[in-house]
Order: C-alpha cells, then structure tokens, then sequence
C-alpha cells in the first residue's frame, strides 16, 4: 500500500511587534536641542533642516510639523536660549542679600553662565551680525527681560538709600556692563588671544578676570565722594 502523503506545516510568522507609541513632546525636545546646536555652530545660513531633522532621528515632515519651517524653529532656539538665563536668573534671592553682595551674585551668575553655554555665546554672535532680524519677531524675550531689570533697581535702589551705593546708577547700563564683561573675553577669545599671546580661556586667566571684574562693580558702585569746596586764590593787596 502506498503512505498517504502529509500535508505540509504551515509555518505562521510571527506576531510583528506593535510600533512604539510616538511622544511628541520628546521628538520636539529633541530637534529644538538639534537645532540649538546646528545654529549655533554654523548660524542661521549656515544650518540645514534636513541636517536637523537627521540628527533629532526624525524627518523633515515632523520638524516643519512641531515648528512651521526654519524661521519658526530658529526664533523658538533664541528663545530656549535666552530663557534659560532668565529662568536661572528669577530664582535668584536677593531679598535678604546686602546690595552688593547681590549685585556681585548677579554678576557671577551671569559670568557662570556663558562659561557653561558656548551655545548662547555662538547664537548671540550670529543673530548680532544679522541685525537681530530674527530676535525682534519674539515678544517673548521683551517679556522676559523686564523682571531681571527690575531685581537690579531694586537692589541699586537699597543701596543708594542705604548709603552705600551712588544715587545715579542705571539698573539697564550696568546689567549690559555685567553681560559684557562676562561674554566680551570669550566670544572673542580666539582672536583676543592670538592679539595678545595669551590664553583667555584658561581657567586661570578666567579667574583673575572674574575678580577683576568684581573689583570693579565694588569701586563703580560706591558712593561718591563729596568734591571739595574749590581754593578760593585771594589777590593780594599791593
């Protein structure tokens, strides 16, 4: 008698793996920290939203989604920079601080932080050759920047009523002062360095600069002595 023939296994694949849920809010976190970078390191002419979108491990279509197209994304970089300086700043607490102890705080702080976010120095560097173009369609970082003002007046304010500050100090020319002072020496840190055979990026010329820079907010700020009375010169009798 002849076997029977069997009938083949059908072998049934595999159940395929249920795609991971998207997050939005991470994809987003994730091209706007891209994009910072790109930026920063090549300016707004310079970077490439499909560069972006690569390295955020997303597309082109998603960034234009969460964001509207390079301006967009570009003003929302300027606008993530700038806000983590001022976040940082209004968690200061200079309530209790003497006034120059917080004004020499503020300074600090702001001195720290462009030392830890070349991001931020590289960003401001381009947007200024550009005129600002892109940072004058933000009414956000306006916004931000009255309540670090008014933490100065308040503390120049203290200060000039307790005696110890000039009366005459303005709270926006001395905070431009402080940024300048803290981002001037590195922004510029190459060029400055082979002017001068030095290296304004060690730690130790950092330093010396930061406490010279102290130095002079202490001395700026004092009061000013009172001028003496001019010399009366008495033409003698002949």
């Amino acid at each position: 008698m002849a076997t029977p023939k069997t009938s083949p296994k059908i072998i049934k694949p595999a159940p395929k793996a249920a795609p991971k849920p998207r997050d939005p809010a991470k994809t987003k976190a994730r091209i706007l920290k891209v994009a910072i970078a790109e930026f920063a390191a090549k300016g707004y002419s310079g970077a490439r939203t499909e560069q972006i979108a690569r390295r955020a491990k997303s597309n082109i279509r998603m960034l234009y989604h969460y964001f509207g197209g390079k301006d967009a994304l570009y003003v929302c970089v300027l606008e993530e920079v700038l806000s983590q300086l001022r976040r940082e700043e209004l968690q200061l607490d200079f309530d209790d601080a003497d006034p120059l102890d917080g004004v020499l705080q503020m300074s600090d702080f702001i001195d720290a932080h462009f030392a830890a976010r070349p991001e931020l120095r590289g960003l401001l560097a381009f947007e200024n050759l550009n005129r600002a173009q892109h940072l004058k369609r933000s009414g956000k970082i306006r916004e931000m920047a009255s309540p670090v003002l008014a933490l100065l007046y308040k503390l120049l304010r203290r200060g000039a009523e307790a005696g110890v500050f000039r009366p005459d100090v303005d709270a926006l020319h001395l905070y431009v002062a402080m940024v300048s002072l803290a981002y001037y020496s590195r922004a510029h840190a190459h060029t400055l360095s082979r002017i001068f055979d030095a290296d304004l990026l060690s730690p130790e010329w950092q330093q010396a600069h930061r406490a010279q820079t102290r130095s002079m907010l202490t001395s700026f700020l004092g009061p000013v002595p009172a001028a003496s009375a001019p010399m009366r010169h008495q033409r003698q009798e002949m």
